[in-house]
């Protein structure tokens, strides 16, 4: 028996506003010690009254205009009622009926394949609505107390509800990523998942494949679902789905299959679900209006602020690729983070710029970029999102304070290209611009690292390589090519790495010559 799984996603998205939801405590609380950024509002003390942050709103807006969301004709939100310790009102407010937006989607074009699963997909957004945040539990290592931190309560989120569109772990796992990038170059959350700025639950079911019946013969056959909580990273989504997956699906096969929705947690260590409790329905929150919030309308507000949506992810990610030839893998990996992507394009303009200036004669400016473009997009790439990027980590600085500016990087890949920097020495000299900043020139001339490409200067060097090294070289005379490259590395270790090692390699051919 075939299966088929059935994910969708409910995503809380913590708001980076200066103040709460509904009252003007300080909403970078969990920097502070806990329970110092409270007032009688966010405490649910009797007599106060929500006063609704604008802030959260318009990015409310923002962002369901993002997702491709209708703005609906009247939004307002309700109390949802349950008791808990971390609830200090006894409910919460949030949406019900009339959420910011609602029927959006969000185009997936680069889902890393596994087997023959899909490589792009359309997932719809059911709705995005705003709520506030419950506070903070925190457990002792024993299990005997709680202690609860309220400086959480009252902080802005988003909640996005997915459409049961991503039938594998993998889909699921690359839709949480792509909405990250699409709120964090909206600016209106960090979307830490470590630090609970970004939540999930999943929910899955199964369904027999055979059981869906011929196309167009009515609407798929759905399941009682699972819903899995406690997921605090993009792994951890791929790696609970897969559990349920095959929980579920021996369940199946033992004649067991779900007959009511659960809750479930996630143990990530273990690598297992546990059982929670049943799921609770809408029912069981006793949902009500909102007394002290009226109605409001947004379609004003969204017409003003559609005008100002920034180019999001994937428009970027298709941008690179025409405009640069970047590859769909580089294009994900320099748009992944919008820092990065705005320092790629600055560098880029740069080097954009100097190829056309170097335009030989009867050549125009935009023939030379095309002529060039491939290589230089090519070493940029490399040298980018391969070498600075593992320079970045080994000395933890962020892109955005780097000592190096896009302009001093380009002229940095104009030198490679030109050949007058080689592999090793330009690792010296990116570490050195990485640390102090100034621009590559200055370094290449300072410590007369620039590549020796003078067969004049090398003749010489090799020569003395082959003589030190006659046993080597008499074995590719005699047929064994591969030691070419151990005589390569001997000339660049005797010029400290400054040989060009292409030239190297034509003149040990050229001197070994039978």
């Amino acid at each position: 028996m075939q299966y088929e799984a059935i994910i969708g996603l409910e995503i809380h998205v913590q708001l980076k506003t200066k103040s709460k939801m509904f009252c003007a405590c300080d909403n970078r609380g969990e920097d502070a010690p806990p329970n110092t950024t409270v007032c009688p509002i966010c405490m649910g003390h009797p007599g106060t009254l929500p006063v609704l942050n604008r802030q959260a709103m318009e990015w409310g807006v923002l962002t369901s205009l993002a997702l491709d969301c209708e703005i609906l004709p009247e939004s307002r939100f309700a109390r949802k009622n349950y008791f808990y310790p971390d609830l200090p009102k006894g409910y919460q407010i949030s949406m019900f009926e009339s959420p910011v937006g609602a029927r959006g989607k969000v185009i997936l074009d680069h889902i890393p394949s596994k087997g023959k699963d899909r490589k792009e997909a359309v997932i719809g957004v059911t709705r995005l609505h705003l709520e506030d945040d419950a506070a903070k539990s925190l457990h002792s290592p024993d299990g005997k107390s709680t202690l609860v931190d309220y400086n959480r309560a009252g902080t802005p989120l988003m909640e996005i509800v997915s459409e049961p569109d991503m039938r594998s772990p993998i889909e699921a796992k690359t839709f949480l990523q792509e909405l990250r990038r699409i709120v964090r170059y909206l600016g209106v959350s960090d979307a830490d998942m470590e630090k609970g700025h970004l939540r999930c639950d999943a929910n899955i079911s199964l369904r027999p494949i055979e059981e869906l019946g011929a196309p167009g013969h009515g609407k798929p056959m759905f399941f009682p679902k699972t819903e899995v909580k406690n997921i605090n990273s993009f792994r951890s989504v791929e790696r609970a789905l897969e559990y349920e997956i095959e929980r579920q699906r021996k369940l199946w096969e033992e004649g067991k299959r779900p007959d009511v929705s659960s809750t479930r947690g996630w143990d990530d260590a273990r690598g297992v679900t546990t059982l929670q409790r049943l799921k609770e329905s809408s029912d069981d929150y006793r949902y009500f209006p909102e007394p002290d919030i009226p109605p409001f309308h947004l379609q004003e507000i969204a017409e003003q602020i559609a005008t100002h949506i920034p180019e999001l992810p994937a428009q970027k990610r298709l941008r690179f690729r025409q405009e640069y030839g970047i590859s769909a893998a580089d294009a994900l990996v320099l748009t992944d983070d919008k820092a990065i992507a705005d320092y790629t394009e600055q560098a880029l303009s740069e080097l954009q710029d100097w190829v056309r200036s170097t335009a030989s004669e009867g050549e125009t400016a935009e023939e030379a970029w095309e002529k060039n473009k491939g290589k230089i997009v090519k070493l940029f790439t490399g040298w980018f999102a391969s070498k600075l990027f593992g320079l970045l980590e080994k000395h933890a600085i962020d892109i955005r304070i780097i000592k190096i500016t896009p302009e001093n990087f380009a002229e940095f890949i104009t030198l490679v290209h030109q050949g007058r920097i080689s592999g090793p020495v330009g690792l010296q000299i990116l570490e050195e611009m990485l640390m102090s900043g100034e621009d590559p020139s200055q370094i290449l001339e300072e410590k007369g690292l620039e590549q020796i490409s003078s067969e004049d200067d090398l003749a010489g060097i090799v020569e003395d390589v082959i003589e030190k090294n006659a046993g080597v070289a008499e074995e590719y005379k005699n047929g064994k090519e591969t030691v070419l490259m151990f005589l390569v590395g001997q000339v660049m270790k005797a010029t400290q790495g400054k040989a060009n090692p292409e030239l190297v390699a034509r003149l040990l051919k050229k001197f070994l010559r039978v």
